[in-house]
């Protein structure tokens, strides 16, 4: 699968725009700010009906103007697929493919499937459990529909119920009925989304130690351990034990929105002993494991964005890097940095062609 064709109209800082890419390795080459990073999240937002860094869609808008549109052309399967997505002020967003409006968005993950490594994935070692939940739940919706949904319905369960734990804190009626109703549907989709997690990770984590250690030559020790309460403990039992304490802070403290990824170097913290490039090195590792799994899933290639990714890498693990993605085990590949030598000579380095584009303030060559 590969992007042939990308156009869009007045999408952050570029009033239009339209470039035909190689089915290899595509390089944007340009200053910071210009609009490089702006043009693989209108390539995301074409597969994952979302913008990778803001959620609010109205803000990705060009200054001035009422409204966004991306369109994109795909080779899939010897299959053209032409897919739009829209977004009008203070209107819904709309997302077509093939000239069909989608009923739900959800419809569409998975269909053309991205892996994305930013600089603002350092979120994912240095913030909360949150964001290492959502790299699990973003990599399995991409492959099972059901999880996705599974997902839906146990978020909405959740809001119910710490609603209720608050409205019995605030009127002082405990509703034990309605309280077992909430629990019986949180713990019937939890136990499933954590099966598929727990399975997932089994996977993965032999995926991920194989790609840091090409990455790394085997220099750190590194370890990934998926982290959950259920693991060792019944949902139910867990729900009830906890019911005082939930009652107390008016929120639901156990379930599979607790889970967490631990990521360790030398048996300690990443967080906290892992240098810059080791930790930038541990993201690609898992970014490249995603890429490696969602393949074996699916049973073709995503696309794969790498956006300013050279910077706090040695050389070495440049070429390491270049080297893994330039090869038939990964598809058509996107890049973004700020030295068009720098570009030149990695890929020349390992005799791989590139299509180069220059990037200048809201314009593409």
């Amino acid at each position: 699968m590969y992007l042939q064709q990308l156009s869009f109209i007045n999408f952050k800082n570029y009033a239009e725009a339209e470039v035909s890419l190689a089915e290899g390795v595509n390089a944007f080459v340009g200053n910071n700010g210009a609009g490089k990073t702006n043009l693989l999240d209108a390539v995301h937002y074409l597969s994952l009906c979302k913008s990778y860094f803001n959620p609010i869609d109205s803000q990705q808008i060009k200054q001035g103007a009422d409204f966004f549109m991306i369109n994109g052309i795909f080779k899939k399967n010897g299959h053209k697929e032409v897919v739009a997505c829209g977004v009008k002020r203070n209107q819904k967003k709309q997302f077509k493919r093939n000239k069909k409006d989608y009923q739900r968005l959800a419809d569409h993950i998975g269909l053309l499937p991205l892996v994305m490594i930013s600089p603002y994935d350092i979120s994912i070692i240095i913030e909360g459990s949150e964001e290492r939940r959502k790299f699990i739940d973003n990599v399995i919706s991409q492959t099972d529909h059901n999880y996705l949904d599974e997902l839906i319905a146990y978020n909405k369960v959740l809001v119910n119920r710490n609603s209720l734990l608050k409205q019995i804190a605030d009127t002082g009626r405990y509703d034990p009925e309605l309280l077992a109703v909430f629990d019986e549907q949180l713990t019937a989709s939890g136990k499933r989304i954590f099966e598929k997690r727990r399975a997932f990770m089994e996977v993965f984590t032999g995926i991920f130690n194989r790609h840091y250690q090409f990455i790394s030559e085997d220099a750190e020790q590194v370890e990934l351990v998926y982290e959950s309460q259920l693991l060792h403990n019944d949902f139910t039992a867990l729900l009830n034990k906890a019911i005082e304490r939930d009652r107390v802070l008016e929120r639901t403290t156990n379930g599979i929105h607790k889970d967490d990824l631990l990521f360790n170097i030398h048996g300690m913290a990443m967080k906290k002993f892992g240098s810059q490039g080791q930790q930038k090195s541990f993201l690609i590792a898992l970014k490249l494991a995603q890429y490696t799994f969602l393949t074996q899933k699916n049973g073709f290639k995503p696309l794969l964005l790498l956006d300013d990714i050279f910077d706090k890498l040695d050389d070495n693990r440049i070429t390491k890097l270049m080297q893994m993605v330039s090869n038939n085990d990964f598809g058509q590949v996107l890049i973004t940095d700020t030295s068009t030598s720098r570009v030149k000579g990695i890929f020349d380095s390992i005799n791989v062609s590139v299509k180069l584009f220059k990037v200048t303030e809201g314009s593409i060559a």
